[in-house]
């Protein structure tokens, strides 16, 4: 009579391999996740302390008060009649600076509006006034 062994099975779990799928598995998502990136604001800020003098003529005045009206020039308009206003006083005098001045109070997002349609308008100059 022969007397067979058995084969015992082992109730344990091998990890010996697992850091090195856990690695490879970092590795491939390292590789294949892409991050997009924000552009923001593509604006061309001038130096510190640069200052030149402006006769008034030459300066377009825009506000923007803390309810989101926006005055440009002394006239209350919406802000999707900006851009045709100043395509207007642009084609009066090419010189013309736009100077933008926001309330402290006053969204964001009525800026970034206002902004774009200076931009729209091909604006050549925006100054960025520094509310009070």
């Amino acid at each position: 009579m022969k007397i067979r062994k058995k084969l015992r099975v082992s109730e344990e779990i091998p990890t010996c391999s697992m850091a090195d799928i856990a690695f490879l598995l970092i590795i491939f998502f390292l590789v294949t996740t892409t991050m997009n990136m924000d552009k923001g604001l593509g604006l061309v800020l001038p130096g510190f302390g640069e200052q030149k003098r402006v006769r008034k003529t030459q300066i377009c005045n825009v506000w923007v008060n803390a309810a989101g009206s926006v005055m440009v020039g002394g006239e209350i308009m919406e802000i999707s009649k900006i851009k045709g206003e100043i395509k207007r006083r642009l084609a009066e005098n090419e010189k013309l600076i736009v100077s933008l001045k926001t309330d402290k109070e006053s969204q964001y997002g009525t800026f970034i509006e206002v902004l774009d349609q200076l931009k729209l308008a091909e604006a050549p100059v925006i100054s960025l006034a520094v509310p009070d």
